[in-house]
């Protein structure tokens, strides 16, 4: 319960850090007295930093000052509050409502999974989309493992990065994979065989290297609608589903998943003038970025741009969406929620975090 309270001073970084460590998504804010006074959602703070907002500022004025809750007073029946904040969750379509006693402190919370049987959680419909992952490399950062394993296939703990991948798209409903192959791509199809998933897994043969795209115009006029493509060593750690509805929302054509990162630079910085001398030193300046992760969502329409044959890559693609006006949206997430498998450094940190 207190992992989610926070108050209105905290910095957006440390909203995002407290809403990957909840399950809950959503972030009670309270005033000294403890009073709820508003929530904050991942969905807000995406907002916020598109909106243009450094991850050092306060959430004050980024959250919802007018929360859905429900009051419960002493010795009141609680199974008819948990019906009440039911009644609410699915007129208002969220997933935790705050319980707040007579005085407007928070006393507890309901969740969507506490009170609707697992058949039955409508909210939370599965990932019915086709998921493309890009495994046919050579994964040169991850040598000398890749002299004699495909990178998809390099453990972390007891299974390959490729299934640690799977599973959480899995974890969302999705039953359709579509792999792309070309180096040791013999290895990685006989270790699927042997498997034997209860998944839908296909592969799509590159001839040569064609590009982190160039494959995948292998996949026009087969998949229809929005279509999830990843690199095959990046796992994220957010809601699948809340990606592709923020796609189809905003009618993007092609939307990248970004880890919202900050750098600080351990030195003064020079800034000279114009005739080069120093105007000023900037101490350990900081900066905040948003970084491609490799994680995209695509209109299948967008495939039929990609050409027969060349080197194509998904820089590619993204210029040629705009060049013909349509839109790219950008996902944020925390720097925490991206992890990157594909060099020795972010591999050793991967195997603390899954």
């Amino acid at each position: 319960m207190r992992s989610l309270q926070v108050t209105a001073d905290i910095t957006i970084r440390e909203a995002m850090v407290r809403l990957d460590q909840t399950a809950e998504k959503c972030l009670f804010i309270v005033d000294a007295n403890e009073m709820l006074v508003g929530t904050l959602t991942d969905g807000d703070v995406r907002r916020a930093i598109l909106s243009g907002a450094r991850l050092d500022e306060a959430i004050e004025g980024r959250f919802h000052r007018d929360p859905l809750k429900v009051t419960e007073s002493p010795g009141e029946d609680r199974a008819a509050i948990d019906e009440q904040a039911l009644h609410i969750m699915k007129a208002g379509r969220v997933e935790v409502i705050p319980v707040v006693d007579p005085t407007g402190r928070v006393s507890r919370y309901v969740t969507w999974d506490d009170l609707v049987p697992e058949p039955s959680r409508d909210l939370r419909p599965p990932l019915d989309v086709p998921v493309v992952i890009m495994a046919g490399g050579y994964g040169t950062r991850l040598e000398p493992f890749t002299k004699v394993l495909p990178k998809p296939l390099i453990p972390v703990h007891d299974k390959p990065i490729i299934e640690h991948i799977i599973d959480r798209f899995v974890e969302h409903g999705a039953d359709d994979f579509r792999l792309t192959v070309n180096y040791k791509s013999r290895i990685i199809k006989a270790y699927f065989e042997d498997q034997s998933p209860s998944y839908r897994l296909s592969f799509i043969d590159e001839a040569e290297p064609m590009g982190t795209a160039g494959s995948l115009q292998f996949l026009a006029g087969h998949v229809h609608g929005a279509v999830f493509v990843t690199n095959c060593d990046i796992i994220i750690n957010a809601d699948y589903r809340h990606i592709l509805a923020y796609h189809r929302e905003h009618g993007h054509a092609v939307t990248l998943v970004g880890s919202a990162v900050h750098y600080e630079i351990p030195y003064g910085t020079c800034v000279l003038n114009e005739s080069g001398s120093l105007a000023s030193i900037h101490e350990k300046p900081s900066y905040d970025f948003l970084v491609n992760t490799g994680m995209y969502v695509l209109d299948a329409e967008m495939l039929s741009v990609i050409p027969a044959t060349g080197a194509y890559h998904m820089t590619h693609l993204i210029e040629d969406v705009l060049k013909a006006g349509r839109t790219v949206g950008v996902f944020p997430i925390s720097e925490d929620a991206w992890i990157d498998v594909g060099q020795w450094k972010e591999y050793a940190r991967a195997t603390e975090r899954l």
